[in-house]
């Protein structure tokens, strides 16, 4: 059996391929609404998150001989994990990463390194920042720009009752939430800069299945400022931006199904 740790589409499309050329496999999300992508494709799936240990578990219970990690490139803790589980445990370990995409060239763009230093760099701009990281790292923000004078941070995430619960808690008002589910196109994206007034958008780099250019052209052909957070740097190792060559890799390291 394989192991496949999923949650986004691209991560589902290979668990479909990985199925289709007659692996046996079970793969793993972490919210509910992940998990009912992965049935409708009819993919086997376990809800909730991981730690290290309970992936070794889940490893000699499941009789799993590779673990393919085809997490959220800013997953970070969760591809840490599975690569610790698969050493302990004695499993390959296959990482699938989407293409990254390099951010165009404009003077109103600017690459920063982390959370942190984009929600600083955002703070002396001031004006109107919407931020699309999602919720996980909210509070970085709110922390250094709610009650920030000449500021308003508008929040867009997934419409979920954590996520709005977390708003509320965070001091974060209502109307500045934008609760969708995306991908978002390049006019949809614009018609939101151009509602709120924004001045300044902060996204991560997601990838192109992640929508992050349709965001970050219509930001830059609005003249709006940009930041950009890069990946998180982890040593994978090998990894794989296609599906063909994670089943050849499959193959080699297993000796086939």
């Amino acid at each position: 059996m394989i192991l496949v740790l999923a949650g986004t589409s691209d991560a589902r499309e290979l668990a479909v391929r990985i199925k289709e050329t007659g692996y046996e496999l079970l793969s793993t999300v972490v919210t509910d609404s992940a998990a009912k992508s992965m049935e409708e494709a009819g993919l086997p799936v376990q809800v909730g998150r991981l730690t290290a240990q309970d992936l070794v578990s889940l490893i000699a219970e499941k009789g799993i001989r590779c673990v393919v990690d085809a997490t959220h490139p800013f997953a970070e803790e969760a591809s840490k994990n599975a690569m610790a589980a698969s050493q302990e445990a004695g499993v390959p370990y296959i990482r699938y990463e989407r293409e990254s995409l390099s951010a165009p060239g404009s003077e109103k763009l600017i690459v920063v390194e982390d959370y942190v230093q984009a929600a600083e760099l955002a703070a002396k701009k001031k004006g109107v920042i919407m931020l699309t990281t999602g919720s996980k790292t909210l509070k970085i923000f709110t922390d250094r720009l709610l009650g920030l004078p000449d500021t308003t941070l508008v929040a867009r995430m997934l419409p979920r009752l954590d996520n709005m619960q977390k708003c509320e808690e965070l001091g974060l008002e209502q109307k500045n939430i934008v609760a969708m589910q995306g991908p978002f196109s390049k006019d949809l994206n614009k018609a939101l800069y151009d509602h709120y007034k924004v001045t300044l958008m902060i996204t991560k780099e997601s990838g192109k299945v992640g929508a992050f250019d349709e965001k970050v052209e219509a930001a830059l052909e609005m003249g709006i400022e940009t930041i950009v957070i890069g990946r998180p740097k982890i040593e994978y190792g090998e990894k794989f931006s296609d599906y063909d060559s994670v089943l050849t890799q499959l193959n080699q390291v297993t000796g086939g199904k």
